[in-house]
């Protein structure tokens, strides 16, 4: 059986990265940082290394509770040091009382400075304060360039990792009524496309559940599933609240703001 018959088509190219990783490891004696991954990346890579007893990863984002981590592939000999891993971390000073700033606004902030996706790791808001971890060979350039964020005039001051808040994920909760579990009456009713628009998003990849690509329109959604449409966001199932007398399923679901 290929290894390849474990993962969708789309993670293929990674599959060839991280066992690259792995084989310069095993023959160069030395370890190897990766730039920020996502949740299902941290799973491929960590099933891929397996339980080898000469090569181990590590993960880490500027905090332990983060989404986002880089990770560290090395030699079992090797002691992996937090600093390792190369992750700064940037609170954003800002006008409070006259401004907000959303994650969405980071994120574009931060790209429009050509910065790529996978160089920084979690945006974390709470209430006023912003923050996020970033790669520290480009810290100092997105120090010195990023001074506006949305509306808003911005200074960033390096923290801690102690520092970073934890944060709760600000979603625009919406009560939705549905005909079933299956994926895509439920992203039919989350971004208000028709299931003749939505179908052929779920069957060309579009569409990832918990950061899994799922091509299948009939998958069974389940409490706290997150769920993304390439272009449309990200929305997660906060509740299902049973059904209505004419049998719909009623779920309080989250947008991602």
């Amino acid at each position: 059986m290929s290894i390849y018959e474990h993962y969708h088509k789309d993670e293929h190219d990674f599959v060839d990265q991280v066992l690259d990783w792995k084989n310069q490891v095993a023959t160069q004696y030395a370890y190897k940082l990766t730039d920020f991954l996502d949740p299902r990346e941290q799973k491929i890579l960590s099933d891929l290394i397996g339980k080898n007893d000469e090569i181990k990863v590590s993960f880490w984002g500027g905090a332990s509770f983060v989404e986002r981590k880089r990770a560290i592939i090395y030699p079992s000999y090797y002691e992996v040091s937090t600093s390792d891993f190369m992750c700064t971390s940037f609170k954003v000073n800002y006008a409070t009382k006259f401004v907000s700033i959303e994650h969405r606004n980071v994120l574009g902030s931060l790209m429009s400075l050509g910065v790529k996706r996978e160089k920084f790791g979690d945006v974390i808001i709470e209430e006023e304060t912003v923050q996020f971890v970033i790669d520290t060979q480009i810290s100092d350039y997105v120090k010195v360039n990023l001074n506006k964020i949305g509306k808003a005039s911005v200074k960033l001051i390096e923290v801690d990792s102690e520092e970073l808040a934890k944060g709760q994920e600000q979603w625009h909760e919406v009560t939705a009524t549905v005909s079933s579990l299956r994926l895509d009456a439920i992203l039919s009713e989350v971004y208000k496309l028709s299931r003749q628009k939505i179908v052929p998003l779920i069957k060309s990849g579009a569409t990832k559940v918990n950061w899994k690509v799922i091509e299948q329109p009939s998958y069974e959604c389940k409490e706290n599933d997150l769920l993304s449409v390439r272009g449309f966001g990200r929305a997660k199932i906060l509740e299902i609240n049973g059904k209505t007398k004419k049998e719909k399923w009623r779920m309080m679901v989250g947008i991602k703001k």
